[in-house]
């Protein structure tokens, strides 16, 4: 290895998969604000992971779907129709 472009800082950090709530402690050198506290009493940083090794669909062998892109179009067709509703009652007062 190179002397002098690896970072110096590693500490002990928590990951957390936030898809199946599954958290695991290990070595980084990451930055983060919140702390948690772990299973042996000491106060950790922690780092929210979209998806891991227990959620990934290589590593299990299964299709497990992180709907993140669902929730947003739900989010559109429930408030398109309430837009709609505004901007014709809108049309509706100009006339």
């Amino acid at each position: 290895m190179k002397a002098g472009i690896h970072p110096e800082n590693y500490r002990l950090v928590v990951f957390k998969d936030l898809s199946i709530d599954y958290s695991f402690l290990t070595k980084s050198c990451v930055e983060s604000k919140e702390t948690v506290k772990w299973e042996d009493g000491n106060e950790y940083p922690i780092i929210k992971l979209e998806i891991s090794h227990m959620s990934h669909p290589f590593y299990t062998g299964k299709v497990k779907l992180v709907d993140t892109a669902g929730r947003v179009d739900k989010f559109r067709t429930r408030y398109a129709k309430k837009g709609a509703s505004e901007a014709t009652e809108a049309k509706e007062t100009q006339e």
